[in-house]
Formats: structure tokens, C-alpha cells, sequence
């Protein structure tokens, strides 16, 4: 029941909130609702970027300006509720990075962490703390916090990969720091394919704990082959979740866990004709198409995806996908930092 305030009292309270206001004060009273709802509500808007519409745009400013004067040639991906903060999600920078033949974006490092996810190309490499790795199209590369890394194209082609970064969250803690390196590529120590040979194969070093980057996997590279290969025989196993259909998320073999302290990430496999059950949960989630077509529908907005399509899902909204195709999806959200807070949660209907 709403109480009556008469136009006395109600004067009375303004007096003294006008009082309050010059001391940097305010009454909780008359916020709280607003800081305390019964459930999240989103400012991210569902919505897709359609790859065959954004990739001209892309290739344009490969002839604007080098990699090596851009630092990163990025076409950055930003929500419409989120017009000129960088954001995918509240918490999610996302962007597509573009590297001409022949080209090297310099090397850099930041306390910010990244993920790749590569989208077309033959050519493109990323070194990662003295070591390199190829490039391929749905390999899923991780630069962690504060390693020194830079990118290159080696190929007759251009080549582009998705982005992603935690850079809001940073941002939030002000905690970002950044530093470029003292050439314009870094120097190689291991021998490519070291780090999936130490700790991609189900064994671990025996006198390396694994903890090259702290909380981050000592991976840096998972080659979509062998994650197309897993789903697919997953698939064949218990059969689909009706909610998740099949998926994996990527670990950090060390611990099991999540490969990066802030950002999670999974690949999910949705066969032809199969519609998932709608769920939501309280990660904003940008998905990327590696392959297949069908439709996703989040909160009230349905689209209809293609391979290399950029989707994102805002946080507490329904969300389901049906598959006119056999689809392999790439996700990733914030959800492993919710989860370390005990923030998570996840409906499903």
C-alpha cells in the first residue's frame, strides 16, 4: 500500500534534501529500490553483427592505415546500449582485429586479459611470453594478463580474428596498465606447439607447476580440430542437454578450472533440426558463429545466424537456439568472475 505524503511533509523532506546534496550526501530511502531490484535487468540490448556485411568495412581500413600505426587494427563492436564505451556486454570489450600480409601489430602487454577467435585467414600468428602459435580458423588463442605478445600475417591474405577482452571489468577496478615492448616483435624462446605439448595432452610437468601466468592456462592455443573432434563424439555419447545441447568449456589443465581468471569461455555444438530450451543466466554472453545457420532468439529479438557472425546475449535474458544447420558456437562471458563472487545464476525453463 503506497502511503499518502501531504504537500507539507513532502516539502519538509525536499528542504532537506537540498541540504544534504552540498555535502556530497543523499537519502538511501529514495534509491534503494533502484540499487536493490527483485532481479537484474540488463543495460547490453541483444544484438548481431552479420559478418558478410561488416567484413568490407573491415577490409576498408586495412587500406586506411599499417597495423604497426593503428598498434591494433580494430573495428571495435559496440552495443547499442553502450554507444562510445567500448562494450559488447557491461563487462565484455569485443572486436574484430584485421592483420594485412606481411604486417606485425607490435608488441605490447596490458593487465587487461584477451582471447582470440579466429574467423578467416591462412598466415596469422600470435607469440605469447617467447613462444608462437598459428592461427587457425576457430582456434580459440589466449594472451594473459601482463605477457608480452604481438601478432603477425605471414599469409598472401588478410587475415581476422574475433577479440575479446575483460577491459570494462579492469577498467572498473582502475587497474589498467599498459607497456609496449622494446622491439617490434618479440624474441622467440620456445619452439612452437611447446606449451600444448607440456600441458595439452593430459600431462602436466613434473617438477612445473604449470602456473606460467598465474591464474591463466599455460595454454594459449586450443586448435579448433581437436575441439570439433571432442564435440562430436560427445555428442554421440549421452546425446544433447535439452538446454546446453552439447557443450564444452574449455579448462586450464593445471587446475581443471576456467582458462582465464575473468573471461570463461565454451564451444557448443547444436545438430541440424535440434532446438535448445530456452535458459538464462546472469553472464552477458557474446557468441561467435564458427559454423552452421539456424536461429538464435534472446530476450525479445530473434536472429537468423551465419558462420562468423557475432551475437551477443545480455544477462538475464531467455535465450534458445535452433539449428538449421550442424552449428559450432563459440561463447564466452564474464561468468567465472560471478561465479568466484558467488554472483552465478542460471534459470532454466
Amino acid at each position: 500500500m503506497t502511503e499518502t505524503i501531504d504537500a507539507a511533509t513532502r516539502a519538509k523532506r525536499q528542504d532537506f534534501y537540498d541540504r544534504l546534496a552540498p555535502n556530497n550526501l543523499a537519502p538511501l530511502w529514495e534509491v534503494l529500490k533502484g540499487l536493490m531490484p527483485p532481479e537484474p535487468t540488463s543495460r547490453a540490448v541483444p544484438h548481431q553483427w552479420r559478418y558478410e556485411e561488416v567484413r568490407p568495412l573491415l577490409m576498408e581500413s586495412g587500406g586506411l592505415l599499417t597495423a604497426e600505426e593503428a598498434e591494433r587494427r580494430v573495428l571495435v563492436l559496440e552495443n547499442p546500449a553502450f554507444a562510445g564505451e567500448s562494450r559488447a556486454t557491461a563487462t565484455i570489450y569485443a572486436g574484430l582485429q584485421l592483420i594485412m600480409p606481411g604486417e606485425t601489430a607490435p608488441a605490447h602487454r596490458h593487465t587487461p586479459s584477451a582471447l582470440r577467435f579466429m574467423l578467416e585467414g591462412e598466415g596469422a600468428f600470435t607469440a605469447v611470453g617467447g613462444e608462437r602459435t598459428t592461427m587457425r580458423a576457430g582456434d580459440f588463442v589466449i594472451t594473459p594478463n601482463w605477457a608480452y605478445h604481438d601478432h603477425g600475417n605471414e599469409g598472401t591474405g588478410p587475415c581476422a580474428w574475433l577479440d575479446g577482452l575483460d577491459i570494462p571489468m579492469v577498467r572498473f577496478f582502475e587497474t589498467v596498465f599498459s607497456e609496449g615492448y622494446n622491439d617490434k616483435s618479440q624474441s622467440l624462446t620456445r619452439p612452437e606447439g611447446d606449451a600444448l605439448a607440456r600441458f595439452g595432452s593430459g600431462l602436466l610437468p613434473l617438477d612445473d607447476s604449470g602456473r606460467r601466468y598465474g591464474q591463466t592456462s599455460p595454454i594459449f592455443n586450443y586448435p579448433y580440430e581437436r575441439t570439433r573432434e571432442a564435440l562430436i563424439a560427445a555428442a554421440k555419447g549421452e546425446g544433447p542437454d535439452p538446454h546446453l545441447a552439447t557443450t564444452l568449456r574449455y579448462a586450464n589443465p593445471v587446475d581443471g578450472g576456467w582458462t582465464m581468471p575473468t573471461m570463461s569461455a565454451w564451444m557448443t555444438h547444436v545438430e541440424k533440426g535440434f532446438e535448445t530450451a530456452r535458459m538464462r543466466s546472469t553472464d552477458g554472453i557474446v557468441l561467435c558463429v564458427a559454423e552452421g545457420r539456424g536461429q538464435i532468439t534472446t530476450g525479445d529479438r530473434t536472429f537468423t545466424y551465419a558462420p562468423r557472425d557475432v551475437i551477443v546475449m545480455p544477462a538475464w535474458a531467455w535465450r534458445s537456439i535452433r539449428a538449421d544447420e550442424d552449428s559450432f558456437l563459440f561463447c564466452l562471458s564474464d561468468r567465472v568472475a560471478q561465479e568466484k563472487l558467488s554472483l552465478f545464476r542460471e534459470q532454466r525453463g
